[in-house]
Order: C-alpha cells, then structure tokens, then sequence
C-alpha cells in the first residue's frame, strides 16, 4: 500500500512540475489579458487618436516585407547548397548561419554608419564624382524599408536552417521519381521539395516573424513605431503600465491570428514520404552562369549581413573603441555573461524537467502543459515583461506582508528591480528554445532504457540522472549555448526588469547607439558578435550530420 502511495504521489509531482513550468508563460498572458477592460487614465484613448494607427500599418508592414525577404533568401538557398555543386558550396553550407551572430540592432547601428550622409559610402561617392547633396539620391536606411531589409539579413537564416534540414531529410526517391515523369531540377524542386519541406519553411517562417514582432532595439533606432516600440515607450514616457498591457494584447493579437492562419492554410494536407529509406544525395554540378549566380546569392547575404558589420565594428574598435573599454570588457561583460549563463544552466534543466514529465507521463495534462511551455518563444520581451510586472510584485508583496506578520521584518523588493527578475523573465522567454531541443534528443531514446531501468529498480529521477542525462549531453548543451547567446542579445525584459545601477552589454551598446556615439558601442557590439559566434559553429555541426541515412541499405526506424 505504501509503495503504491509513492508511486501515485510520484507520478502526481512530476505533472506538478508540468504544470509549475508552463506557468512562467501563463502567468504575464493572464495579466495581459486582465489588464485589456481596465481604465489606463485616458492614455490608451491618446494613443488610439495618435499612434496606433501607425503601429498597426507599420507592424504588418514590415512583417509582410520581413516575411517576403527571407523566404526569398533562406528557401532558394538552402536548396541550393544542399542539391546542387558549385565553387565554395561546403563553405557557404555553415557560413550562411553566420548572421545568426549578430543581433539585428548591431545590424541596424553598422548600416547607418555606413550607408549615412557622412558614412564611407556617399562620402566616397561625393569625392569620386563631385556631386554635392543635391546631386544624387540615396537610400534612407532608417525607414521602414531600411527596417525590412536590416530584419531580413539578421532574420533569414531561420528559414535558411529549417529549410535546409527539411531538404536534408528528404528521401532522394521521390525527388528521382519526378524526374523520370520529364520534370527539370527547378520544377522538381517547386513541385515536390517545396511542398514536403513546408512545415519546416512555415516554422522557420513564423520563428522568424515573432522575432520580428519582437524586435525593438532596430525598428526603434531606425525610427519606425512599431508595437514593440510603442510598448516600451507607453510603459516609460507615459507611465502607464494598463496601456502597455493593452498595447501587448493587441500585439499577442497578431501572433495569435498569424499562426492560427499557418494552421488553417494547411487544414488535412499531410506532408510525409512513402518510403523510410534514406541514399546518400546526388547532387547535380552547376556550370557557367548558373555557376555564378548561385556563389553570388549565397554571397551577398553573408557579406552584408555579417562581414561588413562585423569589419566595421572591428574597425571602429581598433581605431576609436569605448574609453570604457576595460570597464566594458570587465564589468558589463561579467554582468552579461553571469546573467546569460545562469539563465542558461536554468532554461536547460527546466527544459530536460519539463520534456521528461511529459516522458513518463504522457496524458493530456502533461501534454496541454509543455506546449504552452514552448509558446514563450512566440511572446516578444516586452510583452513578457509587461506582463511579469504585476504578478512579481503582488508575490513579492504578499512575501513581505507574510514575514512583517511572523518575524516583524521585511526583506524588500525580490524580484520587481532585481536580477531574479531578469532571469524569471527569461526563462519566460527562451525556456522553448531548450525545450525543444531537449525534447527532439529524448524521442531518439528508446523506451526500452526506460523500462531496463525500471526493472533493475531505478526511480524515475534516478533514471533520469544516470541513463537519459549522459545520453543528452548534447542536446542538454546545445540548448545551454543556444539560451545563453539569446539572453545575451536580449534588449526588452533586459531595460524593462533590470535593476537601475545593472547594465549589461546589450543595454550599454543600445545606450552609446541611441545616443549617436557608435564608435564608442562598437567595442561591446564586437565582444557581442564574437560571444555570438559559438551556437553558429555547434549548429553547423549538428547541420553537417542531419542526413538520416548515409546508403539505400540504410532504414530509419
């Protein structure tokens, strides 16, 4: 009776921890929500006769422009690399994840330097020709369109990644099949390959997208008032936190009907293979023009969206850098890689806790609770942060009220202003990121370990520590280094929860940047793109290995 008692009280702690977890998201959408009827003092009325009109227009805008852009980009050429031979194909294989390095505000800073009245460009231009300002016209890079095209170069590896693993695990019969129906390689690819490859296009398409939702620190320097921006703004020039929050419904409003939208495009349609039999690729060599148009295109994304920036902030550094630059490298650099590794470490292991719950107890519960687990990812930072806002405070208060009544003290602000707020609020944020991963490496473990264990007497937490940990190692890291440079990127819930005397490198090169001191933010913005770099070079590696089989002989199971 006891063993049957523990073993009910197990089962039930592990669906506890399902549903603890999955909280961090539910928790600021019902505050949100909540905040949607409540009177915000006539600010949400200004904002509606001012500016929302141009927040809605502005958001669709650019991410109908976002949208076009990197399937433009991410879709052609990973298929390019994956099916086709060319002068430096292997190269352009892992290269084209590098704009995954910089955050899209770096993006943003090193375009208007160089592309501004003053920047190397016109100025060249100016000297070669003699042409004065009236004599020519050139691109304003802090528009909306100069938004579009910064957010695509930063953006498209995402559908670049999903893409090129979609493609990778296709199976090559059906692509040979098409071609002895009298198709060519570029009708194969529209009419077979882009078809089964559309769930993973559609998920690299929406990761992108929420990015884009979520951005702030490019659209606000390139001066367009998106969502993003004017939540940030109505929270701290207004200081009304209740039109914040509405301004973050509408804009969960948005990501709910875009992927609402993804679903019913699809409706039954199914998009699998006939067959589990995976052959090493054929891939067919491209000569002459076509040659060239393929090292071309991959080659102008990764030049603009990573070479030049990160030249110019090499060179800014070099030559002018932050005086602070010590300082930088010390103190904001310890600030930023403590506070992005703790928040790593934490979204790894609640990630492995809420994937094996799900494991071991695979009901509806469980289930409905580590899929809103995943959501935060879809939730742009200051949305979170708007939303964690109230319900930190009222625990920390309701703490304090508790120790006032049984030990006559109070311990402060906990959480509101403070580093734990920093970490719940990314945990809210990139807990899926882990979480996918995490769960991706324990559906290649077979139940049968589970059971083996189980039979030799382990418990589930044993289990997990002894057999399925050690078998995760990668995964459990990949997800580590992947939290770890996107905490480290974060901007939003960084300047909404962060303590008043804490900067991190992101704030400090956002700070320098908004202030037009560039050459100053260029040293924290080349230590970022640097700390950037890892994931780059572990997901190229794992992408080396994505083909599921190496010869016809080869079966998945």
């Amino acid at each position: 009776m006891i063993q049957v008692i523990r073993k009910w009280l197990g089962r039930w702690a592990w669906t506890c921890a399902s549903l603890a977890i999955a909280a961090l998201v539910v928790v600021p959408l019902a505050d949100i929500l909540l905040h949607i009827g409540q009177d915000s003092e006539g600010t949400w009325q200004h904002l509606t006769e001012t500016v929302l009109t141009n927040y809605v227009s502005n958001t669709l805008l650019l991410g109908g422009g976002v949208a076009i852009g990197t399937l433009v980009i991410g879709v052609p050429a990973a298929w390019v690399v994956t099916m086709c031979r060319f002068p430096g194909h292997t190269i352009f294989r892992w290269a084209l994840l590098l704009p995954l390095a910089i955050p899209t505000y770096l993006l943003a800073y090193a375009a208007t330097d160089l592309l501004q009245f003053a920047g190397p460009i016109q100025t060249a231009l100016r000297g070669t020709f003699n042409w004065t300002r009236n004599d020519y016209w050139f691109p304003n890079v802090r528009s909306l369109p100069g938004a579009i095209v910064i957010l695509t170069l930063g953006l498209y590896p995402y559908v670049y990644l999903a893409a090129r693993s979609a493609f990778l695990e296709q199976s090559l019969c059906v692509l040979e099949v098409s071609r002895t129906l009298g198709v060519g390689a570029w009708t194969s690819f529209w009419r077979v390959a882009m078809p089964l490859a559309r769930p993973s296009i559609a998920a690299g398409l929406s990761l992108a997208l929420m990015e884009t939702f979520a951005e702030f620190g490019a659209v606000d320097y390139c001066a367009v008032d998106t969502f993003a921006t004017g939540i940030y703004r109505t929270w701290f020039a207004l200081g009304s936190i209740t039109a914040a929050a509405q301004l973050s419904a509408c804009l969960l409003a948005f990501i709910l009907f875009l992927l609402l939208l993804e679903s019913v495009s699809r409706r039954s349609a199914r998009f699998h293979h006939t067959t589990n039999r995976y052959r090493q690729l054929s891939p067919f060599r491209l000569v002459k023009w076509t040659a060239t148009l393929a090292v071309i295109g991959c080659a102008l994304p990764i030049l603009l969206g990573f070479v030049l920036p990160t030249c110019l902030f090499l060179f800014k550094s070099w030559h002018y850098g932050d005086e602070r630059a010590t300082e930088t490298f010390l103190e904001l650099g310890r600030n930023s890689v403590i506070l992005a590794g703790i928040a790593g470490v934490l979204a790894m292991w609640l990630a492995l806790l809420a994937a094996y719950s799900r494991r071991l107890q695979p009901h509806r519960i469980v289930q409905i609770a580590t899929r809103v687990a995943s959501l935060g990812y879809a939730i742009p930072g200051g949305v979170i942060a708007i939303g964690l806002l109230g319900p930190l405070l009222s625990v920390e208060l309701g703490f304090n009220e508790l120790c006032e009544h049984l030990f006559g003290w109070t311990p402060g602000f906990l959480f509101t202003g403070t580093i734990l707020g920093v970490l719940v609020g990314y945990q809210t944020r990139f807990l899926a990121v882990a979480l996918n991963l995490i769960q991706a490496g324990l559906t290649r473990i077979r139940t049968s370990l589970d059971d083996a264990a189980t039979t030799l007497g382990a418990s589930p937490r044993r289990t997990l520590v002894r057999v399925h940990a050690p078998l995760l190692r990668g995964s459990m890291l990949c997800a580590l280094l992947l939290v770890f440079v996107d905490a480290l990127k974060e901007l939003p819930v960084t300047l909404i929860l962060r303590p008043f005397d804490f900067e991190t490198l992101a704030v400090r090169v956002y700070q320098l940047a908004s202030d037009e001191r560039l050459n100053e933010a260029s040293t924290g913005g080349l230590a970022m793109i640097v700390a950037g770099l890892i994931p780059v070079i572990v997901l190229s590696q794992l992408m080396a290995r994505a083909r599921p089989g190496k010869s016809g002989s080869e079966v998945i199971s």
